[in-house]
């Protein structure tokens, strides 16, 4: 990957993970509420929906630029050395690789906004009080849990975004539009999105933990175990619809806008070169 494709892989992702992030903010406002070890009307109910948006605003875009930088960087190293019929597990390389990367800025920002969530303190309080009783490695509280929680995503979305993409391509003969590449999108991150909801719900009872109870350790099998012995198996999936909703309308602006900025960019590169 040269530099102006890097350059447009970064700004199309950013553009995408902005564009997801602030439109479904209620929406996972109230999934993190749902989760919440206080209930959902204790944490907010949906009181102050917006609560925390400013962290997202000012992480999303680098985080989607940088996942996106990876991903596309490692799929186009693989495929000098592997053939076509490794694709799959190319891509679950690739995806992983993203969102290893990418958590690198995510996981902060995820801390502070699921804390303003849950509570009724605006971000940069949250983080000064982050920063002043935990230092800096609360800022980083759940990231192992939440690379855990992203790498199974990612294993199920993106190998199946790439399928739906191929599958539809072929079926039409012809590259699929960014309006078609959103509904692979969509349709690829509901599927994963319910089937990792536990490890979801785990990585949210580990950011919201006090700090010294036994959730704040980060063990992300600790939190399932304790999420299972309190509610059973309604209690892993805590917000299982409204995180399935969140992901599949996210899938499908996330991605397609991704392609679609990919082909306004990378046009107006070549016409200013």
């Amino acid at each position: 990957m040269d530099v102006k494709e890097a350059r447009v892989t970064a700004l199309a992702g950013g553009c995408a993970g902005m564009s997801v992030d602030v439109t479904l903010f209620p929406l996972d406002t109230v999934k993190t509420r749902l989760q919440s070890e206080v209930g959902f009307s204790r944490a907010g109910g949906f009181r102050g929906i917006y609560s925390g948006l400013p962290s997202v605003v000012a992480g999303s875009f680098p985080t989607a630029g940088l996942f996106f930088c990876a991903y596309e960087g490692v799929k186009i190293f693989g495929r000098g050395y592997l053939s076509e019929s490794w694709d799959p597990v190319l891509h679950m390389t690739a995806a992983s690789t993203g969102e290893v990367t990418a958590c690198l800025v995510r996981v902060p920002v995820e801390v502070i906004k699921q804390r303003a969530q849950a509570t009724r303190f605006r971000s940069s309080d949250i983080l000064r009080e982050t920063l002043r009783t935990e230092g800096f490695r609360g800022l980083y509280r759940g990231y192992i849990s939440t690379v855990l929680r992203e790498i199974p995503f990612s294993f199920i979305q993106f190998p199946l975004w790439e399928y739906f993409k191929k599958t539809w391509s072929s079926f039409q003969k012809s590259p699929v539009d960014p309006w078609q590449s959103s509904i692979c999108g969509a349709t690829s991150g509901c599927i994963a999105a319910g089937i990792t909801t536990p490890l979801d719900v785990a990585k949210t009872r580990i950011m919201l933990a006090e700090t010294g109870s036994a959730f704040s350790t980060g063990s992300i099998s600790f939190a399932i175990r304790a999420v299972y012995r309190e509610n059973g198996m309604q209690g892993l999936f805590a917000g299982v619809v409204p995180r399935m909703l969140w992901i599949t309308v996210g899938g499908a602006i996330f991605l397609g806008v991704y392609d679609k900025a990919k082909v306004v960019l990378s046009s107006a590169h070549m016409d200013t070169s």
